[in-house]
């Protein structure tokens, strides 16, 4: 699957956007002014807990977050 569309899976999933979990990650305080402050795996599970997203997509929003990828990435 293309990193598209695993954003794409995560929206129609979700309803939410790479910039919604950008403010969610801030508002959790896993990021800082945009940098990111946890590990992969605090990232995954809070997405696996509360978005019900598995761990292949919960990667991908911590390449988001982590600023690996964004979302022009193929």
């Amino acid at each position: 699957m293309s990193f598209q569309g695993y954003l794409n899976t995560i929206k129609e999933k979700t309803g939410k956007g790479p910039a919604d979990f950008r403010a969610i990650a801030e508002e959790k305080g896993f990021t800082q002014n945009g940098e990111l402050k946890v590990k992969a795996g605090n990232i995954t599970n809070w997405l696996k807990n509360d978005f019900e997203l598995g761990h292949g997509h919960g990667m991908a929003i911590y390449a988001l977050l982590k600023g690996i990828k964004n979302e022009d990435s193929v």
